[in-house]
């Protein structure tokens, strides 16, 4: 069981890695934008394949010894858990070691090409295409947030029957292996800090929703139905999993409320189940997503671009600088997704706020 997790995630994140160079924007390539005539230039598909081999290799070659470690050693299973967090967060450090190199060699490339000086920088802007936005509403978030404050008043009925000790960590197996003496706080620990996230979650939705629609230049219809896709299915994402979430917590509160709850031969069951529907999910979100602009019917504009904001507003094309812009949140560059506007601070407020509120709960139990 330790090492089930571990192997499910950094599998799922092998398959992520290795296909991200082809499911970004057709115009982005390792974070840099290309205009739409180059975007199948040679130099830059080998950079894609090369990427690919190395993060899939390399990585699959430390899976296997990390698998052939943990079934041939006799050490705890909390080792053997902390040592597969560790390989995970290699692999992400190796991915993104190589998307640096790659995205420098892109620059280096686009700038030797002059690929920018035959055309003419041009913004879009569409004014109906919010019209078509098929995000979900924020209210539809208050869902699991009615279960949480039900929880809230049952945990509160069902408080002179809860054990003097609050279990406040389960272990690989289910159970729970770190507890709390039993106060109004303890008891409700759990769905405070879910309550906590799902309103992150609902700042997050929220703010995305408000963010602007971006347009590409050269491929307005191709840009426009990614825009688009990408905004559906994240909300959907997002909401699936704040709904995982609340039910997992849900979960765990209710056995420690009544300990017989679930048999413990489906208690290791419960984590798994929560984060293959996540770990899948995820995976056919960015599929999903990533093949929305592919379409090669999708019309193409010769002579313009973007405006270029390789080296002005995206920082190594990760990082997004933009105080002329209101956006909290703008689609990622490398990756399938949202990032912050690291110069609005909104955007701090609804991702580190919530982490710092969690921090400053759990301090007083």
């Amino acid at each position: 069981m330790a090492i089930t997790i571990p192997i499910a995630v950094m599998v799922v994140l092998i398959i992520m890695q290795t296909i991200l160079p082809y499911i970004v924007k057709r115009t982005v390539v390792f974070g840099v934008s290309i205009p739409d005539s180059y975007v199948k230039d040679k130099k830059l598909q080998s950079y894609k394949k090369l990427y690919s081999l190395l993060v899939f290799f390399l990585s699959v070659i430390g899976l296997v010894f990390y698998l052939i470690w943990a079934i041939n050693s006799n050490l705890a299973e909390d080792t053997q858990a902390l040592t597969g967090i560790g390989i995970t967060f290699a692999i992400i450090l190796l991915s993104m070691s190589l998307y640096f190199y790659f995205h420098a060699k892109t620059l280096q490339r686009k700038k030797e090409q002059k690929w920018m000086v035959d055309v003419k920088p041009v913004k879009i802007t569409d004014l109906n295409v919010r019209l078509q936005d098929e995000m979900l509403p924020w209210y539809v978030f208050l869902l699991p947030v009615i279960i949480t404050l039900g929880l809230v008043v049952y945990t509160a009925l069902q408080y002179p029957n809860l054990p003097e000790q609050i279990p406040m960590h389960w272990g690989p197996d289910g159970q729970p292996d770190s507890f709390s003496n039993k106060t109004p706080l303890s008891a409700i620990l759990m769905l405070l800090i879910l309550f906590v996230m799902q309103m992150m979650f609902l700042g997050i939705v929220e703010a995305t929703k408000r963010s602007g629609i971006k347009i590409n230049a050269t491929n307005p219809t191709a840009s426009k139905v990614r825009q688009l896709t990408l905004r559906k299915y994240s909300s959907w994402l997002m909401f699936i999993i704040s709904f995982l979430i609340t039910g997992l917590f849900s979960y765990l509160q209710l056995t420690t409320i009544h300990p017989g709850f679930v048999h413990d031969s489906f208690k290791m069951l419960i984590p798994i189940i929560f984060l293959a529907i996540v770990l899948i999910g995820t995976i056919t979100f960015a599929v999903k997503v990533g093949n929305a602009d592919k379409n090669n019917e999708f019309p193409s504009v010769a002579g313009v671009s973007d405006i270029d904001e390789d080296e002005e507003y995206w920082k190594g094309g990760l990082f997004y600088f933009n105080k002329n812009d209101p956006s909290i949140f703008v689609e990622k560059r490398f990756g399938v997704g949202w990032t912050i506007n690291f110069a609005h601070p909104m955007g701090y407020l609804i991702i580190f706020g919530p982490i710092l509120l969690i921090l400053v709960i759990t301090f007083f139990v």
